[in-house]
């Protein structure tokens, strides 16, 4: 029996793993789900050892688990890093959830549920790959190794330390992520860039308390009313970032870059009934795709203050809180972002009022070398699995990976994931398409096979300089 035989004829056991995996709440960045998290590490670590891995272990680190396994008997053949998380985002709000988001439920060819498509589904692919070689074969193609990290939804704010102290024995010839998903669910595509990110929090303290508003209306400072100001104050008119040398280290996008991005197949009127907006907003002489993926950004995630139950308090609230997040481009520094954003802030606070800043994580921008090999291959396997030329695109979004495997292992990322950024990962209704199951399986054995089959050869133009 051929391996692509045995995924064909297990293909229902390995729906029903992704269920009992995603069942798993396995949040990150809430400390009330620490067991869903010790769960969701031996769940990872008891499939690879089902899988015939090897040096199966799960590493703890000052935050979540970091779970690890190899196997190495192809000699000769090169050795990929496979990367994927196993946690995943807080499901609130619960009440828009149409089944419950720890009860995964296949509804119309899709499996719903939180982390089914970021990272679950994808990141168990590669596994069920690794077990149907060993079946059938005894042996894999290619020499693998797995990193399974527990903190990509709070940051990844272990990860660089790992891979920095275990860089020998993750040495590899390039990193095979399952994390990053596919641009649109009508076009296969490789995502070959992402942005970096910088975070902070941004606090206003008026009085000790919060102060009755008849009373003390029209004396008492009003942190939401200073809060909404230094909100409004980030951005002009035109949509750009107002924070002075937020664009000193911005290169212009390229020619070639921007014709490649006009060159996709893509309807802005389309996206926005998508999302339910209409167009209007952004940042001056660029396009939606072009603000998207070569610009950098800086959004409010979060603003509030004050009382937010039903009817009415009337209260001058003693505080108010915003979050934000710049999304950067390469040469953007994540610290020099956030003291720019502070020291902006720290000018424009009205007077009488305290402000507080807190930092957040960071990470820099990346993007795979045009010419890598590892990046051809997957191109050539998603022609063969979807019959259509695969597309080369961007991500708006940030996957630090990219930047720690190239500084600690010298090993750039090729991302070969199967969820779609249609999927609704971090919102309510995350689903998995169960067609995306089958093709991510079908690629993911043939990526091996081939690379198996042609070696070592020309994989030296692919390590990081």
């Amino acid at each position: 029996m051929e391996s692509l035989d045995y995924i064909r004829e297990n293909r229902e056991r390995i729906l029903g793993e992704l269920i009992e995996f995603a069942s798993i709440p396995s949040v990150s960045t809430d400390p009330s789900y620490a067991e869903g998290m010790a769960r969701g590490s031996a769940w990872v670590a008891e499939r690879m050892r089902k899988a015939g891995l090897e040096n199966v272990r799960i590493n703890p680190t000052s935050g979540h688990s970091i779970v690890t396994s190899t196997w190495t008997g192809a000699a000769g053949a090169p050795t990929i890093l496979i990367y994927g998380h196993y946690d995943v985002q807080p499901p609130d709000p619960l009440e828009r959830w149409k089944s419950p988001p720890f009860k995964p439920e296949v509804r119309d060819g899709r499996l719903y549920g939180r982390g089914v498509s970021d990272d679950k589904g994808p990141m168990l692919i590669p596994l069920g790959v690794a077990e149907a070689y060993m079946a059938t074969a005894g042996r894999l193609p290619v020499n693998v190794k797995f990193l399974i990290e527990g903190e990509e939804e709070c940051g990844s704010a272990h990860l660089e330390e790992f891979v920095a102290g275990h860089a020998e024995e993750l040495k590899a010839d390039f990193v095979l992520s399952a994390d990053g998903a596919m641009w649109r669910p009508d076009e296969p595509s490789i995502t070959v860039a992402s942005r970096g990110m910088a975070t902070l929090e941004f606090s206003v303290f008026g009085a000790l308390k919060d102060l009755h508003s008849g009373r003390h209306g029209g004396s008492a400072p009003n942190p939401l009313q200073a809060i909404s100001r230094l909100a409004a104050s980030l951005h002009d008119a035109e949509g750009r970032v107002a924070v002075k040398g937020f664009y000193d280290r911005v290169r212009p996008p390229s020619n070639k870059a921007r014709a490649m991005i006009a060159n996709l197949p893509f309807d802005e009127r389309a996206y926005f009934e998508s999302i339910g907006a209409e167009p209007g907003w952004g940042e001056a002489g660029y396009s939606l795709l072009e603000r998207q993926w070569l610009r950098p950004t800086l959004e409010l995630n979060g603003l509030w203050g004050g009382y937010q139950g039903p009817g009415t308090k009337t209260v001058i609230p003693g505080e108010a809180h915003a979050k934000i997040s710049c999304r950067l481009v390469p040469d953007q520094e994540p610290e020099e972002i956030v003291a720019l954003v502070a020291t902006h802030l720290k000018r424009y606070c009205p007077p009488g009022l305290r402000l507080e800043v807190k930092t957040g994580h960071g990470s820099k921008a990346y993007a795979i070398p045009d010419e890598h090999p590892g990046l051809a291959l997957a191109e050539e396997v998603l022609d063969e699995v979807y019959g259509q030329r695969a597309l080369r695109v961007r991500m708006g979004a940030t996957v630090p990976i990219g930047l720690i495997f190239r500084n600690a292992i010298a090993a750039e990322t090729v991302f070969f994931s199967f969820s779609t950024a249609d999927e609704d990962y971090h919102a309510p209704n995350e689903f998995f398409r169960l067609q995306r199951l089958d093709d991510g399986l079908k690629a993911w054995n043939r990526y091996w096979q081939l690379l198996g089959e042609r070696g070592t050869k020309g994989l030296s133009a692919g390590r990081a300089s």
